[in-house]
């Protein structure tokens, strides 16, 4: 069970969700900085307002930099449009055709939508959705074997999913890895520093200094690949509160 709440403090709207668990969290989210902080069910008014007045100044820089990040605006799924695969930006090119709607890349840089006539925006919209499910899962295959001995952790199950506030999240207890589906449209090494993320939290739970060293030992460059992935063009969202 939780309950929602909203205040107001230093021009700020703050959601505050109380549910049971045993920790607080703030976190600030694209694309235009909502701020929610997550508290256990007892924390006081006062607790979280205290909190959030402690963290202005990393909030005020997070919003900021959400709302400086290029975006898209809302697809169409029509020729001339642009579309990231893998960190690379492709131009759309849609072509009626009678037979099993598919998607492929020709000529480098152009992706093609073979859909029928009477497709919908959202026929073409979810056509993209799968195609780029299907691929990102190739790619996990193979990091899960590389980094499964790496690490020295096995994961029982990897899910798609979309997803608004987060990359990436791991239940240790099923050792199951959910990841976002817009990774599909980042680097490649910015999926795999996702994936490690989420694999590390089977031996450290939380952001610990224990969890940034292990980090640190198997994938020396991960500040870099995050920042990497967080300058990548947010993609349009019916985003709500």
């Amino acid at each position: 069970m939780s309950t929602k709440t909203k205040f107001e403090i230093c021009n700020l709207l703050v959601e505050t969700v109380r549910k049971d668990i045993k920790n607080i969290h703030l976190g600030v989210y694209p694309p235009n900085g909502r701020i929610r902080v997550a508290a256990p069910l007892k924390t006081s008014d006062e607790s979280v307002r205290l909190l959030v007045i402690s963290k202005i100044p990393w909030i005020k820089k997070q919003q900021s930099r959400f709302m400086a990040q290029e975006r898209q605006t809302k697809r169409e799924y029509i020729s001339g449009e642009s579309h990231y695969f893998l960190g690379k930006r492709y131009l759309l090119n849609v072509s009626d055709i009678g037979l099993i709607p598919r998607i492929e890349i020709k000529r480098k840089a152009h992706l093609y939508m073979y859909v029928k006539s009477n497709s919908t925006l959202k026929h073409r919209e979810k056509l993209l959705e799968n195609w780029y499910r299907s691929e990102i899962k190739k790619q996990i295959a193979s990091l899960l074997e590389k980094w499964s001995k790496i690490i020295g952790v096995k994961i029982n199950e990897v899910e798609i999913r979309k997803m608004k506030t987060k990359w990436g999240t791991c239940n240790p207890s099923y050792k199951k890895i959910l990841l976002n589906l817009e990774l599909a449209k980042k680097p490649a090494r910015c999926l795999e520093y996702v994936l490690v993320h989420e694999m590390i939290h089977l031996l450290e739970k939380k952001h610990s200094d224990k969890f940034k060293s292990k980090m640190e030992s198997f994938m020396p460059n991960w500040k870099q690949f995050k920042n990497e992935l967080n300058k990548f063009p947010l993609s349009y969202s019916d985003w709500s509160y």
